[in-house]
């Protein structure tokens, strides 16, 4: 084994459990989310005070004012919130999660492992479609909405993870996502950039997905398979093969499992298009192009 069990002092886990726990309960219930998020940054963020003191009508700088404002989601913004195929209904509550998930990671509480991956953990149970038992999430993890993400039991998830939801996300059970992975499920086309194309990208399990390793949307990973360093997917990879490069090609079956997998020379289909998924966008939807280019 290369982990060992860690624990905190009693007090110390007492108190952790407690507020996780209320947390949990705050946002299982009726009340208003944002207002929980809302709650939850300000007392974690030591501002209580201070946010109190403008409550009441005392002056704030126009600096102070944004920050004690941001604290609540309803006044942020967030780059998926500008997408137009998105499910309002849905991204109206995944987004004041998603607002307390990155907010969360910016405090320097967010160093300490043993309560940041349970409070994440919390949080992926009410954001996600679905997230299993035992998940481990590390700083940084990053999504487009959140909810079009299913994650099975025992799964880790490392720092600097982008995980695109723009479409729908599936990974399995104890799937290893390290350091600095991107896993997409959107794409553009190439010559209208404004044109989104939203995919169906499967992460199966046992799967180990290395460092700064991309996952192209529409694409499979096959269970027990391993993605090599910087390696980029761009079709699917069969269960229990070893694949490496830009783009990555399977170079090695895992030892073991030569009877059961497919064969090299057959590896490499690209079925992207069979995990399309179509959208329709509302009719009086005002449509721009951020470029300001005219086809």
């Amino acid at each position: 084994m290369t982990k060992r069990y860690v624990s905190l002092p009693d007090e110390a886990e007492a108190g952790m459990r407690e507020f996780i726990d209320e947390v949990d309960r705050r946002l299982a219930s009726d009340e208003d989310t944002c207002s929980v998020v809302e709650d939850v940054l300000i007392d974690l963020s030591g501002d209580r005070d201070a946010y109190e003191h403008w409550q009441d009508g005392g002056d704030v700088s126009p600096a102070e004012r944004v920050r004690l404002q941001s604290y609540d989601p309803c006044n942020t913004t967030l780059e998926s919130e500008y997408y137009a195929e998105k499910d309002e209904e849905e991204f109206r509550r995944s987004k004041h999660l998603q607002w307390l998930w990155r907010q969360f990671d910016s405090l320097p509480i967010a160093d300490n492992v043993e309560f940041a991956l349970r409070f994440r953990r919390m949080l992926a149970n009410h954001l996600f479609e679905e997230c299993g038992d035992g998940c481990r999430f590390f700083k940084g993890v990053t999504f487009t909405y959140g909810h079009n993400i299913t994650i099975g039991d025992n799964t880790v998830v490392h720092d600097d993870v982008h995980l695109d939801d723009r479409g729908k996300l599936t990974i399995g059970d104890r799937v290893s996502v390290s350091d600095g992975v991107h896993i997409y499920s959107h794409d553009h086309d190439v010559v209208d950039q404004t044109e989104v194309r939203n995919y169906h990208t499967i992460v199966e399990d046992d799967v180990r997905l290395t460092y700064d390793a991309m996952v192209r949307a529409g694409c499979k990973v096959g269970e027990n398979a391993i993605i090599g360093a910087r390696g980029i997917v761009q079709h699917d990879v069969p269960a229990h093969h070893i694949a490496i490069g830009a783009p990555a090609k399977s170079v090695k079956i895992k030892p073991g499992w030569e009877d059961v997998a497919t064969p090299l020379d057959d590896a490499g289909v690209n079925r992207q298009e069979q995990r399309r998924i179509e959208y329709d966008l509302p009719e009086d939807l005002e449509v721009f192009d951020e470029f300001g280019r005219d086809f």
